[in-house]
């Protein structure tokens, strides 16, 4: 049985007039990379703040590390949910200082964090003269006080230019590598997001409508030929008798091919020699884009 670092179920939040984290059911294991996905409004992070303890349920229950015991476990966790608070008139020193008065941490854990994510060079240039990507790693750094093997991140590249973006992208898969830091991220950018998650989360309208990993994800969405015939058993048997059938399913009255995809006209060719009727014979891509929209709807 799978043992998961943050495990929710049947969560649930109301509000007056909207239900806006509907009875959801999450798995995140330790070392992962949880890319929480949907549109602004989704529930994303409602959830978030609610596994933090910001907001209290109105049904459903939080298990953090195996246990129930959340005031003690929520310790271990760091977050940065919507824009970091920083101090604009000190440096970013000065302003892991300040913060570490609360959630601890020594001149030398400072300057290690600061290093860590790209800030060791700063000097005494202030906080409020930074680009909004170095903001947002200083609002790492802080979360990253205390030493906590979860980092809850909501929306960490929203409103930053690509070179702001890549910044934080690098951070976040830094500390994943070299610390092992288990991450929960939340986006509408499934492009950026594509790029280091490990497993989806897919929200619409506050239901958790699928999580599935990387990996199979891509495996969903790569090239594939469909083959429409008059005899799928038929058209099988021959396509396996010559080596022309390995990753395949059968869908919709159709075969679906993901690999030999090169040789439709080989195929084509075959199936027609053995007297099966080709109906439909066509290369499709069903892009991440394409993916997501299937189950959360335009």
């Amino acid at each position: 049985m799978e043992e998961y670092i943050i495990e929710t179920n049947n969560l649930t939040k109301k509000f007056p007039g909207k239900v806006a984290v509907d009875h959801v059911n999450m798995h995140i294991k330790r070392g992962e990379i949880y890319g929480f996905i949907g549109r602004n409004g989704a529930g994303k992070t409602t959830a978030m703040k609610l596994i933090l303890g910001l907001l209290k349920p109105n049904e459903g229950e939080i298990t953090l590390f195996g246990n129930k015991n959340l005031n003690e476990d929520r310790k271990k966790i760091g977050s940065l949910i919507e824009t970091p608070s920083l101090y604009r008139n000190v440096s970013a020193f000065e302003v892991m200082k300040r913060y570490a008065i609360l959630f601890g941490g020594s001149d030398e854990d400072i300057k290690d964090i600061l290093e860590l994510v790209g800030l060791g060079d700063t000097g005494k240039k202030h906080a409020g003269d930074f680009s909004l990507g170095m903001k947002q790693r200083l609002g790492i750094a802080i979360a990253l006080l205390g030493n906590p093997e979860i980092l809850i991140l909501d929306e960490p590249v929203n409103g930053l230019d690509p070179a702001g973006i890549k910044e934080v992208r690098d951070t976040i898969i830094k500390l994943n590598e070299e610390r092992g830091v288990t991450f929960l991220i939340s986006s509408h950018l499934l492009d950026e997001l594509a790029k280091i998650t490990t497993t989806y989360g897919i929200i619409n309208e506050g239901k958790l409508v699928e999580e599935v990993s990387a990996k199979e994800l891509m495996e969903r969405c790569a090239h594939n030929l469909k083959v429409r015939c008059s005899d799928i058993s038929k058209a099988e048997k021959v396509l396996k008798d010559h080596k022309l059938l390995n990753r395949y399913e059968v869908k919709d009255d159709a075969l679906i091919i993901y690999d030999n995809i090169e040789k439709s006209g080989e195929i084509n060719e075959l199936l027609v020699k053995n007297k099966i009727v080709v109906n439909e014979l066509a290369v499709n891509t069903t892009g991440l884009e394409d993916y997501f929209i299937e189950r959360i709807g335009r």
